[in-house]
């Protein structure tokens, strides 16, 4: 496990926090992966307690579980849950689409050009903060606050999923041009377009991880029914 090291302080729980988070989202805290106070303070260099704080938050925020024994691991991504989150997503996606384009909104094509290069680059964290860029962009030119804020509300698991979809399809610059032509749609003001784009795109992620993660959850189960 590789954690960077933060800087040698005593009121950073954020930071850590974020350390994690990103850990967590790009896989290199695994689901499953037993996680210990004294081992991230050590790595991230740090002392124990603002690890425990962020090891609180995390385990509010549902991104770790308690394990076997004592101790914490991170939760598993529960295909029912991630269906359902996914349900959520596609329905907010196509309505923001929609009223981007009914808005004649503008979305920055660089948003395209840091996912393509970050794709290019098999950066996952990276990949993560493109697709969350992107998206919350076109929430926001939405016009319609409400979206944004509903959105934020899951925003931690998304980043998780999207990091799942993107450890799974990484170097696809596919789900790029996806976002290329949602783009075009919004500037061409075909709102029906855009949301149909927006909503498939969504569909295709979720078509590509959960039959993933229900796999992995049922060997998951016959693991534990033999141990």
């Amino acid at each position: 496990m590789n954690l960077a090291k933060l800087p040698n302080r005593t009121d950073y729980v954020d930071e850590v926090y974020k350390s994690l988070l990103d850990a967590i989202s790009a896989g290199v805290l695994a689901p499953g992966e037993r996680i210990t106070q004294e081992d991230l303070a050590e790595k991230l260099n740090v002392s124990r307690s603002p690890v425990l704080q962020a090891l609180r938050l995390l385990k509010k925020d549902g991104l770790l579980e308690e394990g076997p024994g004592r101790g914490l691991v991170v939760a598993q991504l529960d295909p029912i849950r991630i269906g359902h989150l996914y349900q959520v997503r596609g329905s907010l996606d196509a309505l923001a689409a929609r009223l981007a384009s009914l808005r004649n909104a503008t979305i920055p094509l660089s948003l395209i050009e840091a996912g393509k290069q970050a794709s290019s680059d098999n950066d996952v964290n990276a990949l993560i903060e493109a697709d969350s860029a992107f998206h919350k962009a076109i929430y926001e030119a939405s016009g319609n606050p409400f979206i944004v804020e509903t959105a934020m509300l899951h925003w931690i698991h998304l980043r998780r999923v999207m990091g799942a979809v993107h450890q799974r399809q990484l170097g696809r610059s596919g789900i790029w041009d996806e976002h290329a032509a949602i783009v075009q749609a919004i500037h061409d003001g075909d709102s029906d377009l855009a949301a149909h784009l927006s909503e498939k795109h969504t569909d295709r992620a979720r078509e590509s991880l959960v039959p993933n993660l229900s796999i992995n959850e049922s060997a998951l189960q016959l693991h534990r029914r033999s141990v």
